[in-house]
């Protein structure tokens, strides 16, 4: 199973911000050693690429560092060339997992999850939207025919995506996320839904399968692209659910276990973690990879 990294393309951040930067490099440190995994940098995604999903002038607002200094304060990140390049990068492993996956069952972006960036705007620590760019790029580069359902489980709804994607029904966004929670706004996925603070592990699983219930009945994916978010755990400062750790584990199964049984690949990507400790979320992330390797392996 192949596995793509950036987190040597390190975002400037100035001190105690609140982006955990430091966890993609831990969590590659983890998985350099599991058998069956190999890890391959990342590469840019192509202006092109992100064209399919995002404006022209906006990214040309990105590339030439002339955003205003409220939009990046919607972003959340100061402008850099860094910030640039770490974009491309982390958009350009979703469409690499995805573009793997086709051949080789499930293929994982060590960052990604990128689902707040809209059409013409950076939001929520956000630049590109990578499942988006990463479907559209296989429908343009692959097969135009492909149909891929957007399966997003990071604990905060993925507002950009639904808004990106919401008069294209060749790509189904399910979005399960607090309802209470980040973006206050929210937009309109092709399935949506909201759970309440505390929400617990036996009532999160009954949600969880009764929309893959209803993804399985209005739409017949080709691929599925996968936002593992490891901040819907217990320990997350701001997840504000009450998922355990075994809660977590049995989340990533029942998604696997449903792409397994239509043999549809999986392109993973990691999305929000904002653990107390930042080694609970390299923990959950670790968890999503070792499960995943496990799928592998049947598929």
């Amino acid at each position: 199973m192949k596995a793509f990294y950036t987190d040597h393309f390190v975002l400037p951040l100035p001190p105690g911000h609140r982006f955990p930067m430091e966890k993609y490099s831990s969590l590659r440190d983890l998985v350099a050693g599991e058998p069956g995994l190999e890890l391959i940098e990342a590469p840019a995604a192509s202006d092109t690429q992100i064209l399919y999903a995002h404006d022209p002038l906006y990214l040309i607002k990105i590339i030439e560092g002339k955003l205003s200094s409220s939009e990046q304060r919607e972003i959340g990140f100061p402008w850099s060339a860094k910030m640039v390049e770490r974009s491309r990068r982390s958009a350009g492993a979703t469409v690499a997992a995805c573009k793997t996956a086709l051949t080789g069952g499930i293929a994982i972006n060590l960052a990604g999850g990128t689902h707040h960036a809209y059409r013409d705007s950076g939001s929520g620590l956000c630049v590109f939207n990578d499942s988006a760019i990463a479907a559209r790029t296989l429908q343009k580069e692959i097969d135009p025919k492909l149909k891929i359902a957007i399966i997003d489980l990071d604990v905060h709804q993925g507002n950009g995506t639904a808004s990106i994607l919401q008069n294209d029904s060749t790509i189904f966004t399910l979005s399960i996320h607090g309802e209470n929670n980040f973006p206050f706004k929210k937009e309109v996925s092709d399935l949506d839904l909201g759970l309440p603070d505390g929400c617990n592990d036996s009532n999160y699983l009954k949600a969880l399968a009764e929309c893959l219930d209803q993804l399985d009945s209005r739409f017949e994916p080709d691929c599925i692209i996968y936002l593992a978010g490891a901040d819907p755990h217990e320990d997350d400062r701001l997840g504000r659910l009450n998922i355990s750790s075994a809660g977590m584990k049995l989340r990533d199964e029942t998604v696997l276990q449903f792409a397994l049984d239509r043999k549809l690949p999986v392109a993973i990507s990691m999305a929000g973690g904002y653990g107390k400790e930042i080694e609970s979320t390299v923990n959950i992330h670790f968890q999503t990879i070792k499960t995943a390797l496990q799928f592998q392996k049947r598929y």
